[in-house]
This record gives C-alpha cells, sequence and structure tokens, in this order.
C-alpha cells in the first residue's frame, strides 16, 4: 500500500516546489504581507478552491510579482472566464503549457497548478530564477470553469471539452487551439483524475503520451522520456506507484492484459498536443481513497490527490531543464518537417496499434478545396488551428505544404473520422 502523506514534497526548485506550499498548508490566518493561499490549502484540503477565491488568489499573485501576468483567453457560456497565467522573468525560447481540470470533476489538478503558480512567482532560491529566465511557464488554471462550478466532467453543454480538440465546438476548445496557435508550447501537460479499478488499474497516478500516428517521431520520443525518466521517477521517489494510463496489468506479473483507454484519436488534447508538435503528457491521480484513514477523512484523500500531482510537477520541470535544447531541436524539426510534404498521414490507429490499411492516406493530394459554403462554415476552426488556406474564385484551397499537414487531413478528408467537413482531393493544387 502506498504511503499517505501528510505534508506536500519536496522539488528540485527549492521554493518553487514545497517549502513554500507546505508552509502554508493549515495555517490558520494570513498576514497581510504573506502570499496568497487557496481554499484547498486554507482548509486543509477538506474542500475545494472556488472560482471566486481562484480570481482573489490570482489577482493577488499577479499583483505581488513582475514575473506573472494574468490574461483573459475566453469566456464560457455561463460567463466565467477563460485565463493564461504567465510565468517569467523574459521572453524564452522554451515554453511549457500546464492545463488543468478540463474535466470539471476532477479538481487535484486544477489545485495544484494554483499553488504552483504562487510559489513560482514568490520563489527567491537561485535556481528557479534560473529556470523562470531559460523557461516560460504558461497555466491555464481551469480549463473548464462551468464543469468545475458544477463539479461534472464536462462543460455548462454538457460536452466532454476533451474530446472538442479537433472541431473546437466548444468556447473552451476554442481558447485553447488559440493559445497553442499563439505560445507554440514545446510542452503541453494536461492534469486529470480517474478512478480505480482494483487490483488491475490501480496506480496512484497513470500517465500517456501522444499515441497518435501524425506525432513526429522526435516528439513522440521526447514525450515517451519525459514520462519514462521525469515524471514516474519523480512520483515514485516521493512515494508513489505508478503505470501506463489505460492499460489494465497482472497484479502479479506486471504484464499488460487489457487495453480500456488511451488510443490514438487526434481529438483528445494529448494525441493533438503532438499532432502540433507539442511534446504533450496525460497525467492521472487516483480519485479513490487508499485507506481507511482516507475513507474517513476526505480531506486526507484530498491532499494526497493534489501532492501526487505535485510530486509528478518535479519531474515536469526537472525535464524542461536537462532537456530544453533536445526538446527545442524536436519541435522546432517537427515544425518545419510539413513542409516537405512526404510520407503518409494516419486516420487511425496508434503507437500501439497497427492501423488497417483503409486508415493509411499513402499518398495524400497536394490539398483540399472547399466550396464557398463550406470554408464559410469551417474558416474560422481552420484559422483558430493555425492552419493555412487561400482563398479562390470557388471557395479556398487548403494545402498541405504547411508546418500543420498532418493535420490538415484530419480536418478534410473523407476518410478521416473526426473531419470538421469532406474537402475535394486535389493533387495539382493550381492557383485557380
Amino acid at each position: 500500500m502506498t504511503r499517505t502523506p501528510t505534508r506536500t514534497r519536496t522539488r528540485t526548485l527549492t521554493l518553487a516546489a514545497g517549502a513554500l506550499a507546505a508552509s502554508l498548508v493549515a495555517v490558520p490566518a494570513q498576514a497581510a504581507d504573506s502570499p496568497p493561499r487557496t481554499g484547498f490549502e486554507q482548509s486543509n484540503g477538506a474542500r475545494w478552491t472556488s472560482q471566486q477565491e481562484e480570481q482573489s488568489f490570482l489577482r493577488a499573485v499577479d499583483r505581488a510579482s513582475d514575473r506573472v501576468s494574468v490574461t483573459r483567453v475566453g469566456t464560457t457560456k455561463q460567463d466565467r472566464p477563460l485565463q493564461l497565467v504567465r510565468i517569467g522573468t523574459r521572453p524564452a525560447p522554451n515554453k511549457v503549457l500546464l492545463v488543468c481540470s478540463q474535466h470539471g470533476d476532477e479538481p487535484s489538478g486544477r489545485e495544484a497548478c494554483l499553488s504552483t503558480v504562487r510559489d513560482l512567482a514568490y520563489a527567491k532560491d537561485r535556481q528557479t530564477r534560473r529556470f523562470l529566465e531559460r523557461t516560460t511557464l504558461l497555466v491555464v488554471p481551469t480549463a473548464n470553469p462551468d464543469g468545475r462550478a458544477a463539479d461534472t466532467r464536462g462543460n455548462s453543454d454538457g460536452v466532454d471539452i476533451n474530446r472538442d480538440h479537433l472541431a473546437l465546438r466548444t468556447a473552451e476548445g476554442r481558447a485553447m487551439a488559440a493559445v497553442v496557435r499563439d505560445q507554440r508550447p514545446d510542452v503541453i501537460y494536461d492534469l486529470h483524475e480517474y478512478g480505480a479499478t482494483p487490483q488491475y488499474y490501480d496506480k496512484d497516478l497513470f500517465d500517456l503520451w501522444p499515441r497518435n500516428l501524425n506525432t513526429d517521431a522526435h516528439v513522440h520520443d521526447e514525450a515517451q522520456t519525459l514520462s519514462r525518466a521525469y515524471v514516474r521517477p519523480a512520483a515514485t521517489g516521493s512515494g508513489y506507484s505508478t503505470g501506463t494510463y489505460g492499460i489494465w496489468t497482472d497484479p502479479v506479473t506486471g504484464e499488460p492484459i487489457k487495453q480500456v483507454a488511451g488510443d490514438g484519436q487526434e481529438r483528445i488534447l494529448r494525441n493533438m498536443s503532438g499532432i502540433k508538435h507539442s511534446v504533450g503528457l496525460l497525467i492521472e491521480s487516483r480519485v479513490d481513497p487508499l485507506t481507511e484513514e482516507e475513507k474517513a477523512d476526505a480531506s486526507l484523500n484530498n491532499r494526497r490527490r493534489v501532492y501526487s500531482q505535485l510530486a509528478a510537477l518535479d519531474g515536469l520541470f526537472d525535464f524542461t531543464d536537462v532537456r530544453r535544447r533536445q526538446v527545442e531541436t524536436a519541435t522546432g524539426t517537427a515544425r518545419l518537417a510539413g513542409f516537405a510534404d512526404t510520407g503518409p498521414v494516419y486516420v487511425g490507429g496508434a503507437d500501439n496499434d497497427e492501423p488497417e490499411p483503409a486508415e493509411v492516406i499513402q499518398d495524400p493530394p497536394c490539398g483540399y478545396r472547399l466550396t464557398t459554403d463550406q470554408y464559410r462554415q469551417v474558416k474560422d476552426e481552420l484559422a483558430l488551428h493555425g492552419v493555412k488556406s487561400r482563398a479562390t474564385s470557388t471557395g479556398a484551397l487548403v494545402p498541405l505544404r504547411q508546418s500543420l499537414r498532418n493535420l490538415v487531413p484530419l480536418l478534410l478528408d473523407e476518410r478521416a473520422p473526426y473531419r470538421i467537413t469532406a474537402g475535394q482531393p486535389d493533387t495539382h493544387c493550381t492557383n485557380g
């Protein structure tokens, strides 16, 4: 049985990851000039931070630190803000994006993100300052505010926004696409929670990289390195068990026996991250109580859920610091590869699931033609993705020769299962 911590973790980035957060938990009062605390911290894990508390918290951090800026990147149907927090001391080529609690009933990632924002804003140690000189951390603290307010998986329309990163029908999905397009993060780290199935699917933390076959091989390999060499060791070093998301394992041998999730669907953020040339990783903490003590005391279980997320974040930050050159090379190379316009495009399969012949476009066209009506219906979505198109006398041409080459068929080919429209393949791509 894994341990149930009562204190937060120690992070490589000394103050930015543990010392400050540990000192804030269970402190009954807050001095006027002290760092702000989340509602979760004020209650010692008895409740989750409310939206009003989150807004007050972010305003306080923004005012207190010139490292931090908070901007509104969208608005939900129920008029709640979708916000992006930027943390850094100077413009840096290396960008890391944390996407917190896309599912409103999975709050632990959000709490970990909020305390991390505060810790990095107030840290004074040399190592953290150096880290923030070379890395810009971007944080979407609550990716689904309406769902969080209602404690529901979906947004206010009941839509799972983690299945909307291709079609972009929701305000939340559209805001996220714009952030990825404009910021071009090197790493996208997506924080979630899951329900265990003892004894086959029962770890403190699961993670998974982009499995979509349209992910550049170098980006895919860096994502696996992030998981296997950094995030999992950091979590296990703090006493948490880890595994691969979506794979049941034999409790005796540890061998995989069943796949229950984790395919290559392009509409999931983890996979869309890879298609858009970011090193993506999904992280899932265990919701269910582990011990009789946690069953009797929800705050104890809540703290374990949050602290395990924080332990995994240690690994993310170490990866970012140690492998920044390799990551920048991988993402930079991937962003240029589409201009060569060569190679197959996959509309099915995954890195652990051989695609059927019909799921491979072996010789893609050089572009897709859209009618005037089609273009009017999808031009905003293309633009939000960052896909380049060119208006023509009969509608538009969307060429494959561009950075997001492999995304274009997933949006426009009639064989793609989640396409937004079916364009006419063009094998000549003339200008008319």
